[in-house]
Parts: structure tokens; sequence; C-alpha cells
């Protein structure tokens, strides 16, 4: 190990977490019922309460779900004990965890997406010796856990005395402020906000606590920035930019996102921007902790951000439109990433020269002449006075996503910067957004041309619209339009707790909306 990984990593190493524990409880024992006015088609419905069920007894082929009322993440422990003669076979059990009720619904046997199935939450038990304590080892998120005895003998059946989770996060409570707002719907975005971020704040900033359970650099800045007006652990923010500096290629490339388990793994995945964001969650951290000396440590990797990007532009200074480099920027297929790449890199390298002028550093005399290069080239080579918007590509593409991104770089400004975001939202013309990441950025944008009351309406209309179809922690992605919407051949493994989805929060405290 170099002594610059060694060093960053033994940094990264003294700032692992607290984790904090607490047991929960079912609420509730609840049936799936279709209905085809909710979101998937499923929803529960209430049986009666938890404390029935030590009362239930359940032989072959039966099973009970059971709600725990708010989505959770944790460890799962069973207090099971025999019914009937001594058990003279195993009890073979599943169990399958659900953050909706259509992963209760739907067999998972039905599932044909692309990602791994292995994602799917359910696990197949047998239970030799009877009673027992079966304390799950795997880390599971959810609100509905089925409980499924498949087999037993025809000389017992069971019952669960007692289910619990030790639910787990490092979100400490008690640096949390009590919102008071006259706006029952923002404070209910702003508590369900809260709880997302809570539930993906375990050894990292996790981006799904189902599914991944990585640290993503695009997720990080999001999260960051909700951590700031919420929990206010910062040190967790430290430690993910230390691990992420640790573990650039060989060029200096900070990768998208690393493995946290046996052993910190950078990713082969690298983003254009989720590369350059390193800047601006390293600006935002400095803003929000005033901590100089790591803002020193970690400005020359921050740097080498920017320097890398440069070298994908062509003589025109415009990002070369090429397969030889990829941006997240939305899930979208048909998104032309080009322009909106091309304002993140301008974005971040704004951000760069603030971070170079508190250092005093003499790169920023470069960056300032670049970047004005850069904006230029933008204004001269993407703009279509005919079309009277940002294009990208060769195709020339008019998406919602480059003109966000470059009202947020500033290339275009005030009133025009003002009148070109209405226009996108009016017309309706443009390729539309797919996922909260894009989503905080419009957001973000209208905040930004002063444009509030809009900014809080698209929020309601978004996140207000996800609680209204069930969610209580926010979710991976969500299109009004499409309910059914994934990326990956199936909603049922889609993550129903999403970091890139918590900023409202943010949003709410941070500019008093």
């Amino acid at each position: 190990m170099s002594e610059h990984v060694q060093r960053f990593s033994s940094i990264a190493e003294e700032l692992n977490p607290e984790i904090y524990q607490h047991k929960l409880y079912p609420k509730h024992l609840v049936q799936i019922v279709s209905d085809d006015q909710v979101i998937h088609g499923w929803r529960a419905e209430q049986l009666q309460a938890s404390d029935e069920l030590s009362n239930l007894v359940l032989g072959k082929g039966e099973e009970v779900i059971l709600d725990f009322g708010d989505h959770t993440v944790g460890r799962l422990s069973l207090h099971i004990k025999p019914v009937g003669s001594p058990p003279d076979a195993p009890l073979y059990l599943k169990v399958t965890f659900g953050e909706m009720p259509v992963e209760m619904a739907v067999p998972f046997s039905e599932y044909e997406g692309w990602l791994s199935r292995s994602w799917l939450q359910e696990e197949a038990y047998h239970v030799d010796v009877l009673p027992a304590v079966l304390h799950m080892e795997r880390r599971y998120s959810f609100r509905y856990v089925k409980l499924q005895v498949i087999d037993t003998s025809v000389k017992y059946k069971v019952s669960f005395e007692q289910v619990y989770c030790t639910a787990v996060t490092s979100a400490d409570q008690s640096q949390l402020q009590p919102l008071e707002h006259e706006d029952p719907e923002l404070m209910a975005i702003d508590a369900v906000s809260i709880k997302t971020l809570e539930d993906c704040m375990q050894e990292v900033f996790e981006d799904g606590p189902k599914r991944d359970r990585r640290l993503w650099l695009g997720d990080l800045r999001l999260q960051a920035l909700a951590n700031y007006e919420t929990f206010k652990n910062n040190g967790l923010v430290k430690r993910c930019l230390y691990l992420f500096a640790a573990f650039p290629n060989d060029k200096g490339l900070i990768t998208a996102n690393l493995f946290m388990k046996p052993v910190i793994i950078p990713d082969d995945t690298y983003l254009f921007d989720y590369s350059l964001i390193f800047v601006a969650t390293l600006h935002d951290y400095y803003q929000a902790t005033g901590d100089l000396k790591t803002l020193q440590e970690l400005w020359p990797t921050a740097y080498r951000q920017i320097e890398l990007s440069l070298e994908k532009l062509d003589e025109r200074s415009v990002l070369q439109d090429e397969n030889t480099w990829w941006s997240f920027i939305d899930w979208h297929q048909e998104l032309n990433k080009q322009t909106a790449s091309q304002a993140v890199l301008i974005y971040n390298m704004k951000l760069g020269l603030v971070l170079a002028e508190c250092l005093g550093d003499q790169k920023q005399d470069l960056l300032r002449a670049q970047m004005d290069k850069i904006q230029s080239a933008s204004l001269e080579h993407l703009w279509s006075d005919e079309l009277g918007f940002f294009v990208s590509g060769r195709e020339e593409q008019v998406s919602c996503a480059s003109q966000i991104w470059m009202v947020l770089a500033g290339v275009v400004e005030n009133e025009k910067a003002k009148d070109l975001l209405l226009r996108m939202l009016d017309e309706k013309s443009a390729l539309p957004l797919t996922t909260p990441y894009m989503v905080h950025h419009l957001i973000e944008a209208l905040i930004q041309v002063g444009e509030r009351e809009r900014a809080v309406g698209e929020m309601k209309s978004y996140w207000g619209s996800m609680i209204k179809d069930g969610a209580d922690t926010f979710w991976e992605l969500y299109d009004p339009n499409n309910k059914n919407f994934s990326p990956y051949g199936s909603y049922l493994i889609n993550s129903y707790c999403h970091a890139w989805s918590c900023t409202p929060t943010y949003f709410i405290r941070k500019y008093e909306l």
C-alpha cells in the first residue's frame, strides 16, 4: 500500500462512526390485497395488532405478514416454538422482506430484470432444534416481513413468540432540530427525507440499504448537503472524502463508488460527472465546517479531477461527444449527456476556483482563464438560437438535464436563466427527468434563479406525490407519468429507500422554504 493510500485510509479509519442500535417490533399483521388504484397494484390491509402474533399457530403452507409500521434497516430476530407433538423433522422456514407491498405479493421467482436477483430480499432456513431463537446475520432494509412455513411434519406446527428488528444507523437523533412549519405537506416531506437519510447512514453514506449498499460519489454529495442541515455528522462526510481520495486509479481519477467489504475496494466504474463532483463535495464540506487542514490535504485530489476532465475537450473547448467516457447525469436511455456534462465541468471548476482562492493557490488564474474559455464555447456551440435551448450531441437533443445544469453552472444567469427554466417546465418539449437525483438539481436551479414558489410547487408535485403513493422513505426512481418505471427491467429490484432522494429536507431547512 502506498504512503498516500495508507495515510488517507488511516484517517478514514479513525473516523469510523458510532453505530446506534435500537429494537423495533412489528405494529400489525396484514394481508396484501390487489388494488388498481395504488402504485404497483398492491396495498397492505391491516388485520390485527401484532400482539396477536404469538397466538397464531402455523403449519405447512401457511404464512403471516408483519408490518413494522415504518421503514427500517437492521437484523431480524425470531423466537420460534413448536406446538403439538415433539418436532420429528426440521422446520423449513422462508422469510421474505419488502420495502413495498408488491414485494410481499409478487413471487420473486417471477423476476426477470437484468440486475442480479440475489438483491431480492429472502432467506430460507432449516431449523433442526425447537424451540429456537433465530438471529438473522444479514442486514435487511424493509417495512414488511413475510414468514412462510414451507414444511414441518404432520405432528407439529410452530408459533412465533417474538419478532423484532435491531435497527442500525450512524445518524444521531440528538443532533436533529425539530422543524416548525406552517405547511403540513412540507412537514411531511421533511420527515420522510430525514428518515431516508437516517436509514442510508451506516459505516458510510450508503446509496441504498437494500441494494448496492455502496458509497457512491453522486449520492454522497447530496447526502452530505442534507446531513449539514439535520444530523450534522460531519465526521462521516470527512471519512467518505478521505476514502475516495485514498483509492484513485493510476492517473489519479476517482472511482464512482467504493465497496466497503471485506476491505475497501474501488470499483472499476468511472463516471465523468461523479469524479468531478468530488470537487463540489469538498467545497460543501469546507463551507460547512471550515476544516482548512482537510481542504489542504484533499485539494490536489480535487484539482486532479478537473485536469483529467479537461483532457476530454476538443479544439473548440467542447466536451467530445463519444463513447470513450460516460456520465451518469440521469437514468434515461435516450439522454445525450454531452451538454449536461460540459456544464458539470464548468460548475465544479467554479467551486474549485473558490477553493483555490481560499488556499491562495496559483492555479486560480489558470482555472479562471480555462473556465471563461469553456463557458464561452458552451454559448457558441451548444446554444441554439432557433430552438431557444441548449442542445446536446450530434442530433442536437434538447433535454431538461442540459438546461438545468447550464443554469446551475451559471452559463446563463438572472432573467435569461429564469426564462430558460420556466419555458422548459411549461412547454414540456424537452427530454424529461427520471430520478430524484436530477429533480434535486432542478429544485436547486429554480432556487438559484429566485423561483422559490415554483421550487416548492415542483417539490410537492414530486416528493409529495411519492408520499401519496405510499412512500415512508423516498425512492431511487419515480416517474409520476410512469409509476412502474425501472431501468433494471423490474420494479421489484428498485430501491425504495435511496440516498439521492433525501434532499427536500436540505431545501426546506437551508433556504427556509
